[in-house]
């Protein structure tokens, strides 16, 4: 295709740096061909307020200032992030594969979760490097739920603190299985102290917070910067914002990407454009690309663009132990025993996982007069100093009605709570394990941590936009994540998945842009 004369013309445009695109631009970087890679933020600040909670999580000066709409008309601030690395940058870097019966098809009380196209077998080379890449830590065969693997973790488990290895320990005594979080951390331990050199610390800043000694394993660190460093044929391009998305008369090619930088507008074109913005945003994209040949939206002859939206039922929470928990690195330590069901329930409840370790401060923000009830003495530092604190995962359904799109110019987002009684039961099974292992069994929400002004369930795990599967009437993607009767536009984020399981989706993104990757830089 020849280039308009006033264009940039690459082989590859990529919108988007996450962990998506990243890894997109890392692996088709080493192809030689000239990549363009697009990021609407700028590089995230390094800063003290990186480790300050007050900073991070109440006046959430790293969130998106985004004002969106639900469907009873009250405003809510996504919990999104704007930045080269996109929302891995304050993501928990906690990288668990999708376990190889999620799949197939998932039975819950309120519907199925649809099984994929492409199944565990196709993905579990790509997990394997996506493992390598981003450094996970971990330990195959203590998570009995976990899928088929052909080699071990690259690196070995983060060790466990000693008020969470008694926690280990208590579960093991009460007949269950706890495993080390795979974490995707650039961490050198001996002894459970970080060397010398090691980029991680094990502060007690991991998780919600930026890293401020890039020790965490996002693809800013991973991808991005070494891809830029070695490759000169890749160019980042920040404070890029993509308005849209042109296509020849037919509809079949996109032929230019139309985008706003530092107050310009200006156009480039690629052989192959790679969108990879986050599920929601990656849908906005399509719809606002809307023209003759597409009139709903880019590839959306099916009607799904932007729907089946899915989030996982997420929730932090908090347990007063009645021991004090000094742990600063508390993310080590998840449990799996309930994912596909109880002794008392034939569903799926789901996983639980720890979480970064809450603070004073962090609780006062929560304003949670759950604590004054059960603890009116005790001042937020003590409950700090004694909490345990706790990221429960439930799997909800890919619901049509549950969907973004614009509506009078405003962005709308529609969404219908399902699967909540395996979540309830989850946090039951919680409060159980609780009363056994010297915990106090009350739970208290942390909502905060999801993002200031989110709404229940976050947008932190945003997956299913723009599914992918066999036939263009029923999804938007083909297998090779391609869009359906667009020849050279791909998606590379969440937007993909036909249903979301119940771990951290972000292994499988990264494992599913290695796989697009290849199958691209066949065609390159």
């Amino acid at each position: 295709m020849e280039p308009p004369m006033n264009q940039d013309h690459y082989d590859v445009v990529i919108v988007g740096s996450g962990p998506g695109g990243g890894t997109m631009a890392w692996r088709l970087a080493q192809t030689g061909k000239r990549v363009l890679l697009l990021e609407r933020g700028g590089y995230l600040p390094r800063e003290r307020e990186n480790w300050d909670s007050q900073a991070v999580f109440v006046d959430a000066r790293y969130q998106a200032p985004e004002t969106w709409y639900g469907a009873d008309g009250r405003t809510f601030h996504p919990g999104l992030h704007y930045y080269v690395g996109g929302n891995s940058k304050v993501y928990g870097s906690v990288l668990l594969r999708l376990r190889a019966r999620d799949f197939d098809v998932v039975r819950h009380p309120d519907g199925e979760a649809p099984e994929w196209p492409v199944k565990y077998d196709t993905f579990a080379p790509y997990y394997q490097a996506a493992e390598e890449l981003f450094h996970v830590h971990g330990l195959r065969g203590e998570d009995p739920t976990e899928p088929p693997a052909d080699k071990p973790y690259a690196y070995p488990p983060v060790s466990h603190e000693p008020r969470i290895q008694e926690l280990f320990d208590g579960l093991k005594r009460e007949g269950h299985r706890p495993f080390h979080l795979p974490v995707g951390v650039l961490l050198d331990e001996r002894d459970g102290k970080a060397l010398p050199h090691s980029a991680c610390i094990r502060c007690d800043a991991f998780d919600g917070y930026p890293c401020l000694t890039n020790g965490k394993a996002d693809a800013q660190i991973i991808c991005v910067d070494p891809a830029l460093a070695r490759h000169p044929n890749l160019t980042l391009w920040t404070g890029a914002y993509v308005e849209r998305l042109l296509t020849s008369p037919s509809g079949r090619a996109i032929t230019g990407v139309e985008l706003v930088r530092d107050g310009q507008s200006r156009t480039v074109s690629g052989d192959i454009v790679v969108v990879a913005c986050g599920a929601l945003s990656s849908a906005l994209l399509m719809l606002r690309s809307a023209n003759e040949a597409h009139p709903h939206g880019l590839a959306n002859g099916s009607g799904q663009v932007g729907r089946n939206y899915m989030r996982h039922n997420n929730a932090t929470v908090l347990a007063v132990s009645r021991t004090p928990n000094p742990t600063k690195f508390q993310k080590t330590l998840g449990l799996n025993d309930f994912y596909f069901g109880s002794d008392d329930w034939d569903f799926p409840l789901g996983h639980i996982q720890m979480v970064g370790k809450s603070d004073g401060t962090q609780i006062h923000g929560e304003g949670l007069p759950g604590f004054l009830q059960w603890f009116p003495e005790k001042p937020f530092d003590w409950i700090a100093k004694h909490s345990l604190d706790f990221w429960l995962t439930s799997e909800d359904l890919p619901r049509p009605e549950n969907r973004i799109f614009y509506e009078g110019g405003r962005v709308r987002l529609d969404l219908t709570e399902s699967n909540m009684e395996g979540h309830t039961r989850l946090k039951q099974k919680l409060r159980d394990l609780c009363g056994k292992l010297d915990v106090h069994p009350h739970l208290f929400d942390r909502s905060l941590y999801l993002g200031k002004d989110t709404p229940i369930g976050g947008t932190a795990h945003q997956a299913g936009t723009l599914r992918f599967g066999t036939d263009p009437a029923t999804s938007v993607l083909d297998l090779d994540c391609r869009a359906h009767g667009i020849d050279n536009l791909y998606v590379t984020d969440a937007s993909f998945f036909p249903s979301i399981g119940a771990v951290n989706p972000t292994l499988t993104i990264i494992a599913n842009a290695l796989r697009v990757g290849d199958s691209i830089a066949g065609r390159l």
